[in-house]
């Protein structure tokens, strides 16, 4: 029999009743609370410029946990996730269209609305968290809808009754004014409820009504004017574009080639 002194010291002390483990690494969980007007990317910056600042081994690292570590990863998927909105909705007004030019066009009312999202979540002093993320996505979808009501129109118009560019584009402003407002007012007032929300989980709700009505406001004053001038402009560079294709690949599109 070795006995332990032979290998090992004791002494009385006081040590943890158990060891917390993150993955294969013992941890150890710091939690903190944010100021009064504070975002918790401002914190999780701080945090990491503390940790570069005080230059710890190699052996210890930090990272986010919990709903810090939700919103980290929230912000790595977040330009992914919009960019597959965007393409799909291309891919769809391509192919309903049968045009390249037009859908972007369509798309062109987007900027506006994520500037107006951002600005009213600014004005009223809220973070823009997952759920405003979720409310810009919204957007996609209902801001959109603008122009498709005066391109579908004009489109329509040139290829049925033959109408120039402008003529068609003049007639679907005029035609589609009364729809837009309308669909764009029930937008509207159906985010009220949600941005003055107030109670149990009213600060959940609260920053998808305002980032919709702030989208919604700044692109409803906008593209009623930049989406016609735009349709001209890409129309003009739609045909250019077939014109320079008919010239280099004269047999694609069934032109005699000059002699």
């Amino acid at each position: 029999m070795i006995p332990l002194a032979a290998v090992a010291h004791y002494q009385p002390g006081n040590t943890p009743l158990s060891v917390n483990h993150q993955g294969l690494f013992v941890s150890s969980t710091i939690s903190f609370n944010l100021q009064q007007g504070a975002t918790l990317g401002e914190a999780a910056a701080e945090i990491n410029e503390a940790i570069n600042q005080i230059h710890m081994p190699a052996s210890i690292h930090g990272s986010l946990a919990g709903t810090a570590q939700v919103y980290a990863q929230s912000l790595n998927n977040e330009p992914i996730l919009i960019v597959a909105a965007i393409a799909a909705v291309y891919i769809l007004l391509g192919v309903l269209y049968e045009s390249y030019i037009h859908p972007i066009t369509i798309l062109s009312t987007l900027p506006s609305a994520g500037v107006g999202a951002l600005l009213a979540l600014m004005l009223f002093h809220t973070q823009f968290d997952i759920i405003g993320a979720i409310g810009v996505i919204l957007l996609v979808g209902i801001v959109k809808k603008n122009a498709i009501m005066m391109i579908d129109f004009a489109i329509h118009e040139k290829r049925v009754n033959n109408l120039g560019a402008r003529d068609a584009i003049f007639q679907a402003c005029l035609l589609r004014f009364r729809p837009i407002m309308m669909t764009t007012m029930a937008a509207i007032f159906g985010a009220v409820p949600l941005a003055l929300s107030f109670g149990n989980g009213g600060e959940i709700r609260r920053p998808l009504g305002i980032s919709i009505m702030g989208g919604l406001v700044i692109s409803q004053l906008l593209t009623l004017y930049t989406t016609p001038v735009l349709y001209l402009y890409m129309d003009r560079f739609g045909q250019w574009s077939l014109r320079q294709r008919q010239r280099w690949l004269p047999g694609l599109y069934g032109v005699a080639p000059a002699e």
